[in-house]
């Protein structure tokens, strides 16, 4: 299976030295890593065996992760805000209301032109550390341009819903044995939400393929369903709770082996990925050392990936992300990250976010296409039109409106460094476009 081509005119070494890297959730080690045309080629215990040609980033004192995968999103609506007016029943009476309720300001923020709509969903995504992203939609053509900020899965069948998709037998018939199959499935707290797991086994689609998201009316017989089918199930807590002011019982779903976590999109959910890391752990009360496996290999087997995603390892695809290390075992790192922990993003051998700091490490190659975009009064060096995304989105929503869920977003014409041996806290100052 292969996702988005990020990075493939990368071809030259880079070492990244200094860190400590995970090896699973409760374990890491300091070394360095080499990478060369899109993979992990090497690990090494001491930096002088690198390649004397590597670009090297030494990323001392620092924790490296793999790259996050969320396993749902809705990447076109990154820029709404949350709508609507619960709680409701099921998600026919929320999509009913809006629509009904909201039509103009459905129709403000669509009116952003598609392609731009979904590269902020690739920003909002790439912010937060998410590496490799599943779109529960159509696979439009710019999720697969080569200047993608993230990786998109590219191979899948998808279906809104039993009630909403009539046409969900041909979908499914047209969907391969070896792809993943999406589809809402109880998301809800009546009877249409908790009768559509067993309609959608009568219809002879649930099986191994089948990827249900949601799944808040689920009990535990259906979980047990769930199992034997082989199915999988992803988790979007936050939006449940905003919805429906509730959340599945997970004692329920304490059968089902394949779950993981998505972010949903902002007109549900809390926030990003890491948010709903925090809120997965805080009010679902789900072990920290299982949320990062549902961020990491539960996610890579679910998704059908198989370029060694969710994992930090030889000859895998170098998806890493590096937080600040503060000695605490990769897993237990989660309780307390935010988007702003996240200071460097490599999506297939090439480096697609940087802290201000971490920027000035780079080698001035990998600088090279990188844009500043100030979020939130912190600057984030990503490789994206950041000017242009920017312009387009105001054009349309108003200058100073653009915004990531909660989070302002505005491009600066230039950051201006301050000597280094400032405060980690205040390391730059932005002088912001008139």
């Amino acid at each position: 299976m292969t996702t988005s081509p990020v990075g493939q005119k990368s071809a030259s070494v880079t070492a990244i030295t200094g860190a400590r890297y995970a090896t699973g959730p409760h374990t890491a080690v300091r070394g360095s890593l080499q990478i060369f045309a899109e993979r992990l080629n090497c690990l090494y215990s001491e930096p002088e065996v690198l390649s004397a040609l590597a670009r090297e980033i030494n990323l001392e004192g620092f924790l490296l992760l793999p790259g996050l995968i969320n396993s749902h999103d809705h990447l076109q609506y990154a820029l709404h805000p949350r709508l609507g007016h619960p709680p409701y029943s099921n998600y026919v009476e929320w999509g009913d209301d809006i629509h009904a309720t909201l039509p103009s300001v459905i129709s403000h923020y669509k009116s952003v032109p598609r392609d731009v709509r979904l590269l902020w969903g690739g920003i909002r995504n790439l912010l937060c550390g998410v590496t490799t992203v599943c779109h529960h939609d159509r696979f439009w053509p710019v999720l697969h341009a080569e200047d993608y900020p993230i990786k998109v899965l590219p191979n899948y069948g998808w279906a809104h819903s039993v009630k909403l998709a009539p046409d969900i037998g041909q979908r499914w018939a047209a969907t391969p044995d070896d792809c993943s199959f999406f589809v809402h499935v109880g998301e809800g707290t009546d009877e249409l939400a908790r009768r559509e797991l067993v309609e959608l086994d009568t219809l002879g689609m649930l099986d191994a393929k089948t990827v249900i998201v949601h799944g808040l009316a689920m009990d535990e017989a259906g979980a047990a369903l769930l199992q034997r089918r082989e199915a999988s199930l992803i988790l979007c807590l936050s939006s449940n709770r905003f919805l429906y002011e509730s959340l599945p019982d997970m004692k329920d779903l304490r059968t089902v082996t394949n779950v993981a976590l998505g972010n949903d999109s902002p007109l549900t959910a809390a926030g990003d990925l890491l948010d709903e890391v925090r809120f997965a752990i805080e009010n679902a009360e789900i072990p920290s050392d299982k949320v990062y496996q549902m961020l990491t290999n539960l996610p890579a087997a679910i998704l059908r990936l198989a370029n060694g995603e969710g994992h930090i390892r030889e000859s895998g695809c170098a998806d890493f992300i590096a937080v600040r290390d503060n000695g605490d075992p990769p897993h237990k790192r989660l309780l307390t990250l935010s988007w702003r922990d996240v200071e460097f993003v490599m999506v297939a051998g090439r480096v697609q976010l940087a802290s201000e700091n971490v920027w000035r490490l780079l080698p001035l190659t990998a600088r090279q296409g990188m844009e500043p975009l100030l979020v939130d009064g912190y600057i984030r060096w990503l490789r994206a039109p950041v000017r242009e995304l920017v312009q387009q989105a105001e054009a349309v929503l108003g200058k100073g409106m653009v915004r990531l869920g909660d989070r302002a977003i505005r491009f600066v014409d230039s950051v201006i460094p301050v000597p280094p041996s400032a405060a980690y806290q205040t390391s730059f100052r932005v002088a912001e476009r008139p």
